[in-house]
């Protein structure tokens, strides 16, 4: 049984060298250059640097479904946020809702990394998915388009 944090959040972490890290995290912003990610087995603390990593998964459990196909797709309902598509270097794609604010008018420049913030967070499309929401690392991204 892992270490239990209750102050912090599940998640997994993807390294772009295809590594996974599942443990707990605390308050991050995506603002700082690192994460400080516990451990779920051991409790000991990684700090890993943001360049290293293509995106921090915030899991509603550590060992999701294999077999469970995520959908893709907006439905009618209540919109969090404005819609992307964001394809990562690896060819994964994921379909959601940015958690920023961004106006329109201001869309353009927040897809260009300007360095200041290291990643963005976005919500999962598919709410039945096992992620509950995803901060993606510029560096990892290939291609992100927001959709109407």
């Amino acid at each position: 049984m892992g270490v239990v944090m209750s102050d912090n959040e599940k998640v997994v972490a993807r390294f772009n060298d295809k590594r996974l890290l599942k443990g707990y995290v605390g308050k991050f912003t995506g603002d700082s250059a690192t994460v400080i990610i516990k451990e779920a087995d051991t409790g000991r603390e990684h700090v890993v640097p943001i360049e290293d990593l293509k995106a921090i998964f915030y899991v509603k459990t550590f060992d999701g479904s294999k077999e469970y196909k995520e959908k893709k797709v907006y439905g009618p309902g209540k919109k969090p946020g404005r819609k992307v598509f964001v394809k990562f270097l690896d060819g994964e794609k994921l379909v959601g809702f940015l958690e920023a604010d961004v106006p329109p008018d201001k869309i353009p420049s927040f897809l260009k990394s300007d360095g200041s913030k290291k990643g963005f967070f976005l919500v999962p499309v598919d709410t039945e998915c096992n992620n509950a929401r995803v901060f993606a690392a510029w560096n990892a991204i290939d291609d992100i388009t927001t959709l109407p």
